[in-house]
């Protein structure tokens, strides 16, 4: 067949997605599938067994991740590898990671049942925990193959039950070779959902991702005095929370000064003592900012770095420590011209974009050439029950990244 006027199987898509959901199906109709977890065990085994059925080879490296691999007529070149993560959250939805994977399973189906001959291998990846639900830092074996993270740290990251990943991964059979970890590429493709309202909202059937923004996050501590709260007036109090709604105030009128696309989110706050006829003597809270320029930003840091001096003649004290941050990732611009090409030639409404949300791809960008396709997320629910993008749109996304795929490593008809 004609390459240009192949197209992948919608209904297989949608069967495929739904066999996949029900390890870990929810009441609701969500998935929780955590990290080396028991059903996430089944899944793998699931998956290899989709991938050999196709004549796929599926190898492990030392940090369970799964590379199935699809030979081309020349094995020596580097492979264009197509991938994501199977693991999800806690009641999450059944697209989040899972759609990615399964964007490689049936492209290769696709490629196979056409009687297509690749020149270049194509790998089909499962990356570990990429959610870090179960055990953090989310990323984590994208983190490690990257030389992001360091891999004897996170073999000790505890699950809530106390159990190691490192434990979890001896236990899971899933431990391979670290000789078998991705190291060279021609491509890596991920599709994702966008886990936002924007394409939806715009009436567009396709993203094309230029990147990853960057971000920034710190965490605050406010500290006055326990007295009671009956007794105490109110001019000698040293309440902490009160103080924290004057920051939290100020915070919210500065950072809106700055740039229209900059996002700001106060996800964690613990007040002590938490006893409703106490005033509270601490607030520790976190704020996180992301944006694609690394000037605003460092705009972002100046107004909480100066926090504590701001508040210095106050009665609480206030603190702040960076927890952490990240640069703006870009893509690689050929990838990323490449997919919006296929999105052109197969005349779908496309957006380029930038994500919000951390994705493999962001560390493995570092090392291989890279890019990312978006579909629409349903009221851009993510990361819930409640999340949702239509089989169409999901077929829509996986043909692009068959052409895509075509165009790396199969011969022009």
């Amino acid at each position: 067949m004609e390459k240009q006027k192949v197209l992948i199987n919608g209904e297989r898509l949608k069967q495929t997605i739904e066999a996949f959901a029900d390890f870990g199906r929810t009441e609701n109709n969500g998935v929780t599938r955590l990290s080396l977890s028991n059903v996430d065990i089944q899944v793998r085994k699931h998956f290899q067994s989709e991938c050999e059925k196709l004549g796929m080879t599926v190898v492990l490296d030392d940090m369970a991740n799964m590379y199935a691999r699809l030979p081309g007529t020349d094995n020596d070149q580097p492979p264009v590898v197509v991938g994501s993560h199977l693991d999800s959250v806690e009641k999450g939805g059944r697209f989040d990671g899972v759609l990615g994977v399964l964007a490689g399973l049936e492209v290769v189906r696709t490629i196979v049942e056409n009687g297509m001959k690749p020149r270049l291998p194509i790998v089909v990846a499962n990356i570990t925990n990429e959610e870090g639900a179960r055990f953090e830092p989310s990323m984590m074996a994208s983190g490690v193959l990257s030389g992001w993270f360091d891999k004897a740290a996170m073999l000790q990251s505890k699950d809530k039950n106390g159990v190691t990943f490192g434990e979890a991964l001896k236990n899971s059979g899933f431990a391979g070779n670290e000789a078998n970890r991705l190291k060279n590429a021609t491509a890596f493709l991920e599709l994702h959902i966008e886990q936002g309202p924007v394409l939806e909202s715009e009436s567009l059937q396709v993203g094309i991702v230029e990147g990853v923004v960057g971000m920034v996050c710190y965490e605050i501590e406010v500290s006055g005095d326990s007295d009671h709260a009956g007794t105490t007036p109110m001019p000698m109090r040293k309440d902490a929370l009160f103080t924290t709604n004057d920051l939290i105030s100020i915070i919210r009128s500065r950072m809106s000064k700055l740039d229209s696309e900059l996002v700001y989110t106060i996800g964690r706050m613990n007040v002590s003592p938490n006893i409703h006829t106490v005033i509270p003597n601490k607030v520790v809270f976190t704020l996180e900012a992301r944006h694609y320029d690394a000037n605003v930003i460092r705009q972002v840091e100046e107004i909480i770095e100066v926090l504590p001096v701001h508040f210095a003649k106050e009665k609480c004290k206030v603190q702040i420590k960076k927890l952490w941050d990240r640069n703006t990732v870009w893509f690689d611009q050929n990838l990323v011209n490449l997919l919006e090409q296929s999105a052109n030639h197969l005349k779908y409404s496309i957006k380029r974009m930038l994500s919000g949300a951390g994705h493999d791809s962001q560390f493995i960008a570092s090392y291989i050439p890279t890019a990312m396709i978006f579909v629409p997320s349903v009221k851009g629910k993510s990361h819930s029950e409640d999340e949702l993008t239509y089989w169409k749109d999901c077929e829509n996304g996986v043909n692009v990244m068959l052409h895509t795929v075509l165009d790396l490593a199969v011969d022009q008809a």
